[in-house]
């Protein structure tokens, strides 16, 4: 098992990536090796925006020794980093544009002006094309930071802008030792929470400190087993759909909530009073931005669904070639074992087959619940609806 290491401030929460961090370390101290894009890369949950700050809180300090200025970035109060993070399902031509015409600014106090884009991935190709020639020819004391999870997500022509970076993915065990470390968790129930999450940090760390969170899991994969014909599927992916909503709820209530009550303090709005006419357009522009947040949040929400799904039919593909030691989903170990024996290997590979392609519908904006019900009529009769 790999040790967690200590690294210096601002390295010190960018875990696991020991080869990555000495790049950008060597980078933010040597104007020679420094490139003026990059692109960090890596599976879900490997820190790519963690080591990103991290990056931009080096170069803006004055040395490695100036710790108030890197706190300040990593606060995100410094006006010399701008970031770009979205909650939506794709980044505006609006968005880009108002970065690129940031990235032309001189730093105001810090060393660079560093530009952080934490979902490069969720720009179509017009969006893009607008970065392309601030990636190309940004000023000398400018930053591209972009991350994202392969660079096959991004366009040939902002890939050849960049320098990219790919961090590796954890063990199961370092991300559970992580886990007991940062929460004080059970070390079965870190473990646990590490293997079902893949290794993606964030999300075994969501495991971990909520029983909801492990029971919806669970309570999923079991009615997906339990699909027998079409009116099961019906009904289990209704299951699924409201499942990931109440999920997606629990996430961005408290914090729409808080932005609201924030808001109307700005503008002087006491609590339970009338919000005046002239004030309600901002009202309304905020509650669109949580709209669109809660679609990307459900959206998140089904794809973690599928993730899972992804996982237990893997792990049928495992025992039907006779592997045990690498499985994700031990709990349903009985379950998994009856279907490799009913089904023949190829049958689970027509399943996986279908999630993906159904993950891929869902990126396009086809209607959840359909997408879902055709999914797992696949999965109860083995053939493509």
């Amino acid at each position: 098992m790999t040790a967690v290491q200590t690294a210096p401030f601002p390295w010190a929460d960018v875990w696991g990536q020991d080869a990555a961090v000495q790049t950008l370390r060597q980078a933010a101290s040597d104007p020679a090796s420094l490139s003026h894009a990059w692109l960090i890369t890596g599976p879900p949950g490997s820190g790519r925006s963690t080591l990103a700050y991290a990056f931009a809180a080096a170069l803006i300090a004055e040395d490695p020794d100036d710790e108030a200025t890197m706190r300040q970035v990593l606060a995100g109060t410094h006006p010399d980093v701008t970031a770009l993070r979205t909650d939506k399902v794709i980044i505006t031509i609006k968005e880009a544009r108002a970065l690129v015409e940031r990235s032309y600014f001189a730093p105001s106090a810090g060393r660079y002006r560093v530009i952080v884009v934490e979902d490069a991935d969720r720009m179509v190709e017009r969006t893009s094309n607008v970065l392309l020639k601030a990636l190309e020819e940004p000023p000398e004391q400018t930053v591209w930071v972009l991350c994202a999870p392969s660079e096959a997500d991004l366009l040939p022509t902002i890939r050849s802008r960049v320098r990219a970076l790919r961090l590796r993915e954890p063990e199961v065990a370092d991300v559970a030792r992580l886990i007991t470390l940062r929460t004080g968790a059970d070390e079965a129930v870190a473990e646990r929470a590490a293997r079902h999450a893949q290794r993606h940090i964030g999300m075994a760390q969501r495991l971990a400190g909520h029983d909801d969170a492990r029971r919806r899991r669970d309570e999923s994969l079991r009615a997906v087993l339990g699909v027998r014909g079409v009116g099961t599927a019906v009904e289990v992916a209704g299951q699924i759909i409201q499942a990931a909503t109440d999920d997606a709820k629990s996430l961005t209530a408290e914090r729409d909530a808080a932005e609201r009550a924030a808001l109307l303090r700005t503008v002087g709005v006491a609590e339970g009073q009338a919000v005046p006419p002239a004030l309600r357009s901002q009202i309304s522009a905020l509650e669109d931005e949580q709209k669109k947040r809660a679609t990307r949040s459900l959206r998140d929400g089904i794809d973690r669904v599928l993730t899972d799904l992804q996982s237990m039919y893997r792990d049928v593909v495992m025992l039907q070639f006779g592997r045990r030691d690498d499985l994700i989903n031990r709990e349903l170990l009985t379950e998994l074992e009856a279907l490799a024996t009913a089904w023949p290997v190829q049958r689970s590979i027509l399943v996986l087959d279908a999630i993906a392609d159904t993950r891929e519908s869902l990126e396009r904006n086809v209607a959840p619940l359909l997408a879902l019900e055709s999914l797992l009529v696949t999965v109860s009769s083995g053939r493509t609806p």
